[in-house]
């Protein structure tokens, strides 16, 4: 189906040369495996999407969905910008996504049991050992604890883009407190209210079961013997830039949502102060970092955490979701390392390619990163949302001199990658009244029980939204899109 024939909100779009649009092919025609489903959308006109468009961000804006910015002094909630224009992954692409997934974490549980347990891996010289026990992340006060049930990664978040050829490739894992779920979920919402017959000839996969099966998950891990679980919800506050998604999971879910002065710990069991006196928990689905958990065993000031979790946990009488220590894992330089972790563990060939990575600890790697930092995207190992970051090839010699000199000076804390031409998407643009290209990202999310790994059928698509843009974090003024896996049975 060429562009001309696609209704006047499709005429005057155009691809990015060199990117994989997720819409239309490099001949300018709308993928022909999507021209069914989407037909309906193809047929809009530009000024019913733009009356759409302008319904939507109300509705977001009546329902509180917000985020903040910490570096605003003004501390200001912002509604997280949105385009009604979804990104759209057919069956067979999400059924080699979903495996790869399940995949990945499957490996990523056995490694952190074996870096806090035994360390075979780091001891057979597969990898360096220094590049997993330098990671910031590393707490080798927890080696030879387990937490309940064996799970360690409960939730996780894995960023995804797609190549020039389409192909997925996982950028990053997020293994701690990996956030934007509840964008999902309002994003489907206010989809399916603006587009409710688009949405339903489509045949999309949910995504509002979410809740459910997170509850579920958490009342799956709670300490052996434990019947009817008490589960709560533990935030920063609502001065943390997450806590709309925090409240969110809690109220959906239809648990409590608790601050760390809600909670004690006595007799190494942690309970929830009510009016009605204490009451068990038994299972913490935390949104705080390790640092701040527990004042008597990281940081001492925190006023965020729970004095004495540590010790609840570690006698096995509550699980903290995620488990503490997840952290070396979400290390960039030890993402690097996933495809070798998955042949070592699995005995498996990775289904889900990596985005190739120079780990500057290694000497080989270290040499060619700075011979070549004009033509590379340089990234610090423990930062996240687009921080700590170098753009090689928008760089000026100043910002050059500077990494390189940062790298010399602390190789370990820095990898490197060529640029990779994210895919793109059509997005709304409210200047030009039409839609223009922008790319995107995706996180797909993965819950974790005793029975194993399961994949949300969808996921966080993030969009830049400045032109030229490759920076796809809220943070740094990006945006987001609904993610529509399209059924098999159609």
């Amino acid at each position: 189906m060429a562009v001309a024939q696609s209704g006047d909100l499709f005429t005057q779009y155009q691809p990015i040369a060199g990117t994989w649009d997720e819409l239309f092919d490099q001949q300018r025609a709308i993928r022909s495996e999507l021209v069914g489903p989407l037909r309906s959308l193809l047929a809009t006109k530009a000024n019913h999407l733009a009356r759409s468009q302008a319904l939507a961000e109300l509705s977001l804006l009546h329902q509180g969905v917000t985020f903040s910015v910490y570096s605003d002094q003004r501390g200001a909630e912002k509604i997280f910008p949105f385009c009604l224009v979804p990104r759209v992954v057919t069956a067979a692409d999400w059924t080699v996504v979903e495996r790869g997934l399940e995949q990945r974490i499957q490996a990523l549980q056995l490694f952190l049991d074996d870096v806090y347990g035994e360390q075979r891996f780091l001891a057979s010289g597969t990898i360096p050992a220094e590049v997993v026990l330098g990671a910031k992340h590393y707490l080798p006060g927890l080696r030879g604890l387990r937490p309940p049930r064996g799970v360690r990664i409960h939730v996780a978040g894995i960023d995804l883009i797609r190549d020039g050829n389409g192909v997925f490739r996982v950028l990053e894992d997020n293994l701690r407190t990996p956030s934007g779920v509840s964008y999902v979920i309002e994003n489907r919402l206010v989809t399916k209210r603006v587009f409710p017959t688009i949405f339903a000839e489509a045949r999309v996969r949910r995504v509002d079961v979410y809740p459910a099966k997170l509850a579920e998950t958490l009342r799956a891990v709670a300490p052996e013997g434990v019947e009817d679980p008490l589960v709560v919800v533990l935030t920063p506050g609502p001065f943390n830039s997450a806590y709309f998604e925090h409240s969110f999971l809690a109220r959906t879910m239809g648990v409590e949502l608790v601050q760390g002065s809600d909670l004690t710990v006595e007799d190494d069991c942690v309970y929830l102060r009510t009016t009605l006196g204490l009451r068990r928990v038994h299972v913490v689905y935390r949104r705080i970092d390790d640092a701040f958990l527990d004042p008597e065993v990281f940081r001492p000031d925190s006023l965020l955490g729970v004095p004495g979790i540590m010790r609840a946990w570690a006698k096995g009488n509550v699980t903290l979701a995620n488990a503490p220590g997840n952290g070396v894992a979400d290390d960039k330089a030890v993402c690097a390392l996933v495809p070798e972790i998955i042949r070592y563990y699995l005995g498996e060939e990775p289904i889900l390619a990596d985005v190739p990575t120079f780990v500057c600890a290694r000497e080989d790697d270290r040499r060619f990163v700075l011979e070549h930092l004009e033509d590379l995207v340089v990234k610090a190992v423990d930062e996240a949302g687009g921080y700590g970051m170098l753009m090689g090839p928008q760089s000026t010699a100043a910002e050059r001199d500077e990494f390189k000199r940062r790298i010399e000076a602390s190789p370990r804390s820095y990898v490197a990658q060529h640029r990779v031409e994210l895919s793109s998407c059509p997005t709304w643009d409210a200047e030009r009244g039409n839609l223009v290209p922008r790319r995107v990202d995706l996180r797909p999310y993965i819950l974790t029980g005793p029975s194993g790994p399961w994949v949300l059928p969808g996921g966080l698509t993030r969009v830049a939204l400045r032109e030229g843009s490759y920076v796809v974090n809220s943070s740094q003024g990006g945006g987001s899109k609904d993610t529509w896996v399209l059924s098999e049975e159609r």
